[in-house]
């Protein structure tokens, strides 16, 4: 399957959703990617997201 390129928007709306302190999954979910296309993007950004799961122990 092929990457569909990113947008200057998209671009702008994760870095808004990281600074709003979004989990990966919520950003996902908005911008209809992957959560990895996702994490991917985050890091080339220099931005953090974290990610929703927890472990119960």
């Amino acid at each position: 399957m092929a990457r569909k390129p990113w947008s200057f928007k998209e671009d702008r709306k994760l870095m808004e959703l990281a600074k709003s302190s979004a989990s990966l999954e919520d950003a996902a979910k908005q911008l209809g990617r992957s959560p990895d296309a996702i994490k991917r993007m985050a890091l080339r950004l220099g931005l953090s997201l974290k990610s929703k799961s927890r472990k119960k122990g």
